[in-house]
């Protein structure tokens, strides 16, 4: 579809910008929409510096993940006009820019350097060649582990590891009666949740959403294999409830100590190593996320960005708080009072290029892992759809979420995955065929 092939040119083509003045906005305050995770949270925290510059107020509106996802979609799709900035992702920003219902960000200032923006964050938060949102971090997805489960496991962490391996560590880490699981994975139901994550890793099963015709492939051998050997895993070596965790429960569990490895986003790899947060910070490694040895591994490709809706009378004042947000001056603000451990990661170029932030442990496996993942290429056969975590189509949102809710009751017991893959087959075959795919 044409869709399809637009969002396509749209990862490939990189921006071009021009200047406009920082502090030249005249609204006295804005309504921010953003995800409850620990960099946003951060952020929030040094709003009053903003404020101070600029004379402009902030409000926030702080929702967890789906809650988030459906607010913003219900306001740019009604031109609703409750956020003067949004925190969307590479999934929304091409389509919503295509519609016309985001503000270009061409315009931003020389001192902002959008040109710093790394070309994969760029590109996936562009569309026909114009940026319409500004990354304030940028991820992919790895394995985060426990160094000293591993080795009282009598194993050793490849820094490319299969799945395989992982199922044999994991199972060989866990000790349920005090509380260790040996992975933690996303199961709470989500096109962004355990969608998200069983569609990475089945890439690397070799399965596929659909085949280059638009015809579902949850029917598939490959796509049984993913999910079978998911809940197998979690069943033998996951914590109880699984079906509930998504990123920040998960993220909990690790900082607690409970978990011996657990594949999620890089951008947690500052949290689980901060020593004031996370009871296992001195005791943590990191590996690519696994692959089975077909070609591609099961990393994501993310950005959690802000945009401005059209929608906004705003549009002076809001862009002026995104150039503020996503700059490198709040990247130096952070370092300095947090540690570079702590500044939002995989968004500049200039980030990894600093000496400072290559020291830190986990930068070079970041960059390396948001580097090797590609959207454009994301299955071991061809698909007609740009993405790996999704199909950058309208229809994934909801096509996506319901899907995951199948996924969701099988990890929980309410059905097997074979009766959730055949129900997965008839969702997104009646979305799709009902859509003209």
């Amino acid at each position: 579809m044409s869709i399809s092939n637009a969002l396509r040119a749209a990862t490939a083509l990189s921006l071009v910008t021009a200047g406009s003045a920082f502090a030249d906005a005249h609204a006295e305050s804005i309504t921010v929409a953003t995800v409850n995770n620990g960099d946003m949270i951060r952020m929030q925290g040094y709003t009053d510096k903003f404020t101070e510059e600029t004379g402009i107020e902030v409000e926030w509106v702080t929702l967890e993940e789906n809650v988030l996802r459906q607010r913003v979609t219900t306001d740019i799709t009604t031109n609703g006009g409750q956020f003067d900035v949004m925190t969307i992702g590479m999934y929304e920003t091409p389509i919503w820019g295509a519609n016309d219902w985001l503000v270009p960000l061409d315009d931003l200032s020389a001192e902002y350097n959008a040109d710093d923006i790394l070309p994969a964050m760029r590109g996936g938060l562009s569309y026909d060649g114009t940026l319409y949102a500004a990354p304030f971090y940028g991820e992919s997805s790895m394995v985060m582990y426990r160094t000293d489960l591993m080795e009282a496991a009598g194993l050793e962490m490849p820094d490319a590891p299969s799945w395989e391996f992982i199922g044999e560590a994991a199972r060989a880490m866990t000790d349920k009666d005090n509380e260790i699981y040996g992975v933690c994975l996303r199961g709470k139901a989500g096109w962004g949740e355990n969608a998200a994550f069983l569609t990475s890793m089945s890439n690397s099963f070799g399965a596929r959403i659909v085949d280059e015709n638009w015809v579902p492939q949850y029917d598939s051998e490959a796509w049984s294999n993913t999910l079978n050997f998911y809940i197998d895993l979690m069943n033998d070596a996951g914590p109880p409830g699984a079906s509930n965790n998504g990123f920040n429960e998960n993220l909990s569990l690790f900082q607690q100590g409970k978990c011996g490895m657990w594949i999620d986003a890089t951008v947690a790899a500052s949290f689980v190593t901060n020593p004031a947060d996370s009871t296992v910070a001195d005791k943590v490694g990191f590996a690519l996320a696994p692959d089975n040895g077909l070609g591609p591994r099961s990393n994501w490709l993310w950005a959690w960005a802000l945009a401005v809706p059209a929608g906004t009378d705003n549009v002076e004042a809001a862009k002026t708080f995104i150039e503020w947000a996503t700059g490198t001056d709040y990247i130096e603000m952070v370092a300095e009072n947090e540690g570079w451990a702590n500044v939002p990661p995989g968004a500049r170029t200039s980030l990894y290029e600093n000496p400072n932030y290559i020291e830190v442990p986990f930068a070079k496996m970041t960059l390396d892992s948001i580097l090797s993942a590609d959207p454009m290429n994301p299955t071991v056969d061809p698909v007609p759809y740009v993405g790996i975590q999704f199909a950058a189509i309208p229809e994934w949102a909801g096509m996506g979420t319901d899907i995951g809710q199948e996924f969701s009751a099988a990890l929980a017991g309410q059905q097997t995955a074979d009766e959730a893959l055949a129900k997965a087959q008839a969702i997104a075959t009646d979305v799709l065929e009902g859509a003209g795919y």
